[in-house]
């Protein structure tokens, strides 16, 4: 169990800080004049938290309730989703006029983050050699 987690991160670290890196290349060069609500490092800590614990979860229900995992993993995304509209609402609510920077700054690297765990859970999902689950 713990193999495939530390798998996850083993992939998961060097991808989080890679993009991050190049995030904040590309708006600190080219769009330095946006005053964005939401810092880079804000964005990428939650995106690397919800990943990390979702699929720590999912591997949980995977060892202890097999037949469950891909609802497991359905549930997971719908509250990753719910927790997005929860870290975005400062976004929401504020006064700014074009929201549509801030808004891309976090939804590019959740699609990014929601590729690299869809993978994992996916390959979690067709193991099928049980003892390793």
């Amino acid at each position: 169990m713990s193999k495939k987690i530390a798998r996850l991160f083993v992939y998961l670290i060097p991808i989080t800080v890679l993009f991050y890196f190049c995030q904040e290349f590309i708006l600190s060069s080219y769009f330095n004049q946006i005053e964005f609500k939401l810092s880079t490092f804000s964005i990428y800590l939650f995106h690397l938290l919800t990943v990390a614990v979702s699929y720590t979860l999912l591997v949980l229900v995977n060892k202890y309730f097999f037949q469950q995992t891909g609802y497991a993993f359905l549930a997971f995304g719908i509250i990753k989703m719910g927790l997005s509209v929860f870290f975005l609402m400062p976004v929401i609510d504020s006064d700014i006029a074009n929201k549509i920077p801030d808004v891309l700054s976090f939804f590019i690297p959740f699609f990014i983050f929601l590729l690299l765990e869809t993978i994992f859970s996916v390959n979690l999902l067709n193991s099928s050699d049980l003892k390793e689950n």
